[in-house]
C-alpha cells in the first residue's frame, strides 16, 4: 500500500480537506483548510479537478503543516506538491521546489524546514490522503477534536488518483506571501453598527497575537468602543463563516478561522473576503494585519 511513515510533525501537523458543510445545526463547524487558495492549487498542480465536486464533497486530503519541521518517508512511489507557507524542503537531501510536481520514490525521506514566510504549508498528494472519515470528512477540528491525528510513527495511506491526468506543468508562479503587513479586504456588517466608529477598526494596523491558532486570530491594539446604546447588550449566539470579525467586550478584534464556534454573545462588525481569510491564516504572531474595508459588489 501506497502511503507516507510520519518520523516527525513539528510544531502541528494535521490532515485538512474542505471540511464537513451542513453539519451547524448539530455544532458542528466546517473546519477544513486555513488557506483555501493554497490547499487548491496543490490539488490542482496534482490532477484534482474541483469544478466536478459536488457541493459536499470533502475533495482530496492534504497536510497542513504549522511552520515546517514535517519529516515523512515514503512507501511505494508518490507524487506531491507543496504550496502556502515559504518552506524550504529537501528529498533525500536535496533541495526541491514549491508549487510543483514532486515525484518520490520508495523509501526516499521529505524533510521541511523551518517556514521563512508565511505560517501554514501544504503537502498534497496525487491521490489525497485515504484516513478514515468522521462525518463526512477526514479534516482534524482542533476545537472539537474530530478528525484523526498525526502523530510520530503515524502510516498514512495515500489513494488512487480517481483516473484524473497529471496537469504537465513544471511550476505555478505564485506572488511571495508579504513579511510585513498584511493587507486584508473586509465586507463591514452584519453588526458594524455595534461599534462607536467603524474607522476606528480599519486606521490602524493591528498586531496579531501568538495565542491566534486555527479557531481565529487575535488582534492586538487599541480597544474599540461600542456605541453607546450597545454597552453592556449581549447577542443571542449566532452561526459565523470562516473570516467573520468578532469584537469581544475587551474591543480587540478576533478574525475567525476554520475551527471557529458560534459567536458567544459577541457582535460580528465584518467577514473578510475568501481571499483576504486565505492570506489572514497566513499571517504569524508579531505581523501586523491591515483591515480595508470594501463593497459588497463583485465578492464571493
Amino acid at each position: 500500500m501506497s502511503g507516507i511513515e510520519v518520523l516527525r510533525t513539528g510544531s502541528q501537523t494535521l490532515i485538512e480537506d474542505l471540511g464537513r458543510p451542513g453539519l451547524a445545526a448539530i455544532g458542528v463547524s466546517r473546519s477544513g483548510v486555513a488557506d483555501l487558495g493554497a490547499y487548491k492549487l496543490g490539488a490542482r498542480l496534482l490532477g484534482h479537478d474541483f469544478s466536478a465536486d459536488g457541493p459536499r464533497d470533502p475533495g482530496p486530503a492534504a497536510l497542513e503543516v504549522l511552520l515546517g519541521g514535517l519529516e515523512f518517508r515514503v512507501h511505494g512511489e508518490l507524487t506531491i506538491a507543496l504550496t502556502g507557507a515559504a518552506v524550504p524542503a529537501t528529498q533525500d537531501g536535496r533541495l526541491v521546489d514549491a508549487n510543483a510536481p514532486i515525484r518520490l520514490r520508495d523509501r526516499q525521506v521529505l524533510r521541511l524546514g523551518s517556514a521563512e514566510r508565511g505560517l501554514r504549508c501544504y503537502v498534497s498528494f496525487r491521490g489525497g490522503l485515504d484516513v478514515e472519515p468522521v462525518l463526512g470528512s477526514r479534516s482534524r477540528d482542533t476545537l472539537a477534536e474530530l478528525g484523526p491525528l498525526v502523530e510520530p510513527g503515524s502510516f498514512l495511506p495515500v489513494g488512487a488518483a480517481q483516473g484524473q491526468a497529471q496537469p504537465l506543468v513544471d511550476h505555478a508562479a505564485i506572488p511571495a506571501l508579504p513579511d510585513a503587513v498584511v493587507d486584508v479586504d473586509f465586507l463591514p456588517g452584519p453588526r458594524a453598527d455595534w461599534l462607536a466608529d467603524l474607522g476606528a477598526l480599519t486606521s490602524t494596523s493591528w498586531l496579531v497575537s501568538e495565542r491566534s491558532n486555527r479557531v481565529g486570530v487575535r488582534l492586538v491594539g487599541e480597544p474599540l468602543a461600542r456605541a453607546t446604546q450597545f454597552d453592556g447588550a449581549e447577542l443571542p449566539s449566532e452561526g459565523v463563516v470562516r473570516g467573520t470579525i468578532q469584537v469581544p467586550p475587551g474591543g480587540e478584534p478576533v478574525v475567525f478561522l476554520s475551527d471557529h464556534p458560534v459567536t458567544g454573545g459577541y457582535p460580528s462588525v465584518g467577514v473578510l473576503t475568501r481571499a483576504a481569510a486565505d492570506r489572514a491564516a497566513q499571517a504569524r504572531p508579531g505581523q501586523r494585519i491591515r483591515l480595508q474595508p470594501v463593497s459588497r459588489k463583485g465578492q464571493p
